[in-house]
C-alpha cells in the first residue's frame, strides 16, 4: 500500500481528496471500510474500484462491520433508549475511521490516512498538532472530529481543508471523474432514509413508552409517545398544542416526562461535558473562547474551563438548549481546544419535586 492511504467511501469528497494527493505526487492508495450491510456492497465496491483504477491507484477494502455495529450502532440505540441524543458521526471518527481503519492502513504499510473531511491541521510554534476549522464555514467538520485524540490526528491528512464544498463536483468533472455515489452522504449513514425513529423501533431495543408533556411549572398539557422521539430544542412534532409555539426544554428520563416551553424559555447559557478530548493544554487557553453545542451552529463567544475532568462552557448569550449526548466543543478562533459529550445543561429541573407527575 502507498505511503498515504486515502479513505474512500465512494462519495465526491473522498474521491477528490484522492485525486488531489495523487496529482501532488504522493504515493497513495485507496482504502474502503465496509461499515454496515447495505444490500449493494458488491456493486459499490466494483464502482469504487473502477474509479480508483482510472486514477491509477491501488484499491483495497477492509471489513469493519462487526466493530462498527459494536462501537457505533449499538451505543447509538442504547443512548436513545436512555433518553440521550447521541452523535454517531463523532463516535465513528474516533473509534472507526481514525481508530480501526487507521490501524488497518498502518498494518498494510501506509504511514498516514487521508479523508475527505472539510477540516485542517497544522503545527503550533512548539510543534503541537492543531485541529482547525475548515475554510468552508458552512461545511466545517471540526465539530465531528473533536473527540479524536491528537496522536491519531497526527497521522491524518485533510486535502479538502482549504476547499469549498460547492466546488467539489466541478473539480471532479474537470478531471473527468464521476463519483460512484454522487448523492451527498446522509446524516446517519446506517439509517435508511434518515428515519432514526423507524430504525430504533426495528432495533428490538427496550424503548421507553408514553408519558406526560408538561410546562415548566408542572402543568400537564399532553402525552408524548416516547422520549426517544424527541430532542432538546425541538419545536415540531411535540404532540401538544398551546397558545404559542412550544419547544422541548428537557427530557426528564427519571419521570419519563417531556418539559416544554415557549421560545422565551430557550435561555440556556451553560453546559457540562464529559469524556473530554483536550487538544491544547488548558494553561494555554485564552480567557475568552468560542464554543458550539451542535453542528449546525456557528461558534459563539463563551467562557470555557476544565474542572474535575469535565469541560464547562458558559455562553455570553443564549445558545439554545444543550442536548445530552451531543458534543460541546471549545475553540480559540479556528483552533479546537477540546471537545466532550454533553451530560447536562446548567439549569435546575422544574420537575424535581412536582406532585402533578407522581
Amino acid at each position: 500500500m502507498g505511503a498515504i492511504a486515502v479513505a474512500v467511501s465512494g462519495g465526491a469528497d473522498s474521491l477528490l481528496a484522492l485525486a488531489l494527493l495523487r496529482e501532488a505526487g504522493h504515493d497513495v492508495a485507496a482504502l474502503h471500510g465496509l461499515f454496515f450491510e447495505s444490500g449493494a456492497d458488491g456493486e459499490r465496491l466494483e464502482r469504487i474500484g473502477a474509479a480508483c483504477k482510472k486514477l491509477r491507484v491501488e484499491f483495497r477494502a477492509v471489513d469493519l462491520r462487526d466493530a462498527f455495529r459494536r462501537k457505533v450502532v449499538d451505543p447509538f440505540v442504547q443512548d436513545y433508549a436512555r433518553g440521550l441524543t447521541p452523535n454517531p458521526c463523532a463516535s465513528c471518527n474516533r473509534e472507526i475511521k481514525f481508530g480501526l481503519l487507521l490501524d488497518a492502513a498502518l498494518d498494510l504499510g501506509a504511514d498516514r490516512l487521508a479523508t475527505g473531511h472539510y477540516v485542517r491541521t497544522d503545527q503550533s510554534r512548539t510543534g503541537r498538532l492543531r485541529l482547525l476549522r475548515g475554510v468552508d464555514s458552512r461545511k466545517d467538520q471540526s465539530y465531528f472530529l473533536s473527540l479524536v485524540p491528537a496522536k491519531r490526528l497526527e497521522r491524518a491528512i485533510f486535502p479538502l481543508g482549504e476547499s469549498r464544498k460547492e466546488n467539489t463536483l466541478d473539480e471532479l468533472r474537470k478531471r473527468n471523474i464521476e463519483p460512484p455515489l454522487p448523492q451527498p452522504s446522509k446524516d446517519i449513514c446506517f439509517v435508511a432514509g434518515d428515519d432514526y425513529r423507524r430504525f430504533l423501533e426495528a432495533s428490538g431495543a427496550c424503548l421507553p413508552g408514553p408519558g406526560p408533556i408538561v410546562l415548566e411549572d408542572g402543568r400537564r398539557i399532553g402525552t408524548h409517545r416516547g422520549l426517544w422521539r424527541h430532542t432538546p430544542g425541538q419545536r415540531r412534532g411535540l404532540g401538544a398544542s398551546w397558545s404559542e409555539p412550544l419547544y422541548v426544554l428537557e427530557l426528564d428520563f427519571e419521570r419519563n416526562a417531556l418539559v416544554a416551553g415557549p421560545a422565551s424559555s430557550l435561555t440556556n447559557r451553560a453546559c457540562e461535558a464529559r469524556g473530554v478530548n483536550v487538544l491544547r493544554p488548558f494553561e494555554e487557553w485564552p480567557e475568552e473562547t468560542l464554543a458550539r453545542i451542535r453542528y449546525n451552529q456557528q461558534p459563539k463567544p463563551a467562557g470555557a474551563t476544565l474542572r474535575d475532568g469535565a469541560l464547562h462552557i458558559r455562553f455570553h448569550e443564549s445558545a439554545g438548549v444543550p442536548a445530552p449526548g451531543q458534543l460541546a466543543v471549545a475553540y480559540d478562533r479556528d483552533e479546537v481546544l477540546a471537545g466532550g459529550v454533553i451530560v447536562r445543561p446548567d439549569r435546575q429541573s422544574s420537575l424535581a419535586s412536582n406532585p402533578q407527575l407522581d
